[in-house]
């Protein structure tokens, strides 16, 4: 009968992590974390901010920021899901230097700046193209939403 080495789950051990470690040079949230600490400016997030005198502290929109483009990056649209990636997901606990935003706090953050993240992007392009990133051929966006009648009885086959 083989032997096994012995684990023991009851037992406590101390982990130390290095956020600013886990966010490495080339990776994508490296990338969100730089421009977000060192290329935008997000002066038009403070008139919302009212607490100089009472209340509680907020979160600082560059955290729920890096929270909410990065899961954005990932494919996680739900704010429930990003909290529970501040709580679990490494790189998200480093990009929130370990605070957890309730779902709602993420939730109302985007709902109540769309305009503000708006005027964002043409920061984001403008640091895109000092990097020399955009090709200045062609430049698309499109959001626009048309209704289709793409079902799979009216597309036909291959054959077809």
């Amino acid at each position: 009968m083989p032997r096994f080495k012995h684990y023991n789950y009851d037992q406590d051990a101390m982990v130390v992590i290095n956020y600013q470690e886990q966010l490495q040079p080339g990776t994508f949230e490296h990338a969100v974390h730089y421009l977000i600490e060192h290329k935008l400016d997000l002066s038009v997030f403070h008139p919302k901010y009212r607490n100089e005198d009472t209340g509680r502290l907020a979160y600082d929109p560059a955290i729920l920021l890096k929270i909410i483009l990065f899961a954005y990056s990932k494919g996680i649209t739900s704010s429930r899901e990003m909290q529970w990636c501040c709580q679990t997901n490494i790189i998200f606990k480093a990009l929130s230097c370990d605070t957890v935003p309730h779902f709602t706090t993420l939730a109302k953050f985007v709902s109540g700046h769309a305009d503000e993240i708006e005027a964002l992007f043409e920061q984001v392009l403008l640091v895109c193209h000092e990097q020399g990133l955009l090709g200045n051929e062609l430049f698309a966006i499109d959001g626009c939403k048309m209704s289709s009648n793409a079902s799979k009885e009216w597309s036909g086959t291959f054959k077809e």
